[in-house]
């Protein structure tokens, strides 16, 4: 793991990209309804890291399942090392905003994935 990582914001698909947000990587399984590519300002579409299908589908952005959505997506980030390793290689070298395109922005997967991120600092 890189000593030196740079910082990780989360963005909604749908918000205007801002000069600030670094490297955009869209960190959904599936590409946001409505958004054409060039709007969506994406510099990587990390399908991988994204929750399982199983598990999105589970999850249903139920915010009473979101404890127990954190626990499982927190496991499958552990077992995803390819991903992983991925994102720390982007961090090492420049500040990045995960995009993604879920409505609800207390209880969705982006907000995991940075908390998994940075504790690993």
């Amino acid at each position: 793991m890189p000593a030196h990582r740079h910082a990780i914001a989360i963005k909604r698909a749908y918000a205007a990209p801002d000069e600030d947000d670094g490297y955009r990587i869209l960190v959904d399984r599936l590409w946001p309804r409505g958004l054409g590519k060039d709007a969506a300002h994406v510099d990587l579409w990390l399908k991988e890291i994204a929750p399982s299908p199983a598990l999105r589908v589970w999850f249903g952005h139920d915010p009473a399942r979101f404890a127990e959505f954190r626990r499982r997506y927190d496991a499958e980030l552990k077992s995803n090392t390819a991903a992983v390793a991925q994102m720390d290689r982007i961090l090492a070298q420049t500040p990045v905003t995960l995009v993604y395109a879920a409505k609800d922005e207390t209880h969705n997967h982006a907000i995991v994935l940075k908390n998994f991120l940075e504790s690993r600092r």
